[in-house]
């Protein structure tokens, strides 16, 4: 790429110090040099803090952060604030990027005039595993490719900071920030599946909302 924008990847884990390393040397692996990782660590309390301080210290490109537990929506919004890039995506620490994952979508976007992209996965895991519980209609389950997922966003980092990031809510925080991005910017689903998206790791919000709805989740946080 003869452009190279700054890339913010905000990475936000809790309890997740088996799975959280290989997401992270996903980010390594990109083609697309020109990023900044930032590391929120929700109030871990499995020891991710010991993997997760020597790698930021490796590397100028990484920022770490911990607090107490807040939530996805609230340590996401945490990770914008520090956020500097002209873009920001987002990966959960039990999934992965393929190496071409943020040049690939940079490109798309600045090609087609764009403000921002999402979809486009790699599904790994059970099949069973591969339909969640719709955030619009909690009676009903779709498949994950038609989700509005987070971590295949790319967006213009003054795009989120234009609708104030994240609404705190239990379920559904990706459908709804996409959905009112859509209703301002520019943002186009893709099918070209450069995120790799796991159903087969713990705690899954998704898992925990189809077991027992919101109050499972709220429970795990106070773990």
């Amino acid at each position: 790429m003869q452009h190279e924008p700054l890339v913010s990847i905000i990475l936000c884990t809790f309890n997740r110090k088996h799975l959280v390393e290989s997401a992270i040397q996903s980010v390594f692996k990109q083609i697309h040099k020109n990023w900044e990782l930032i590391i929120v660590d929700d109030g871990s309390s499995d020891g991710s803090e010991k993997i997760l301080l020597p790698i930021s210290k490796k590397d100028k490109r990484i920022i770490y952060t911990r607090h107490k537990n807040k939530g996805l929506a609230l340590s996401r919004n945490v990770g914008l604030n520090l956020s500097s890039g002209e873009y920001v995506c987002f990966l959960d620490s039990d999934d992965e990027y393929l190496s071409n994952h943020i040049s690939r979508r940079v490109t798309y976007v600045e090609k087609n005039s764009l403000d921002g992209i999402f979809g486009g996965m790699k599904i790994i895991g059970p099949k069973e595993k591969h339909f969640v519980v719709d955030a619009t209609n909690p009676e009903k389950k779709i498949h994950i490719s038609k989700c509005h997922s987070a971590g295949t966003l790319l967006v213009k980092r003054q795009c989120l900071a234009a609708i104030k990031g994240f609404r705190n809510i239990t379920y559904g925080d990706d459908f709804n920030l996409i959905t009112r991005l859509q209703k301002k910017f520019r943002i186009e689903r893709v099918s070209f599946p450069t995120y790799v998206y796991r159903v087969d790791s713990d705690n899954r919000l998704c898992d925990l909302f189809e077991e027992n709805g919101q109050k499972v989740i709220l429970l795990f946080r106070e773990t």
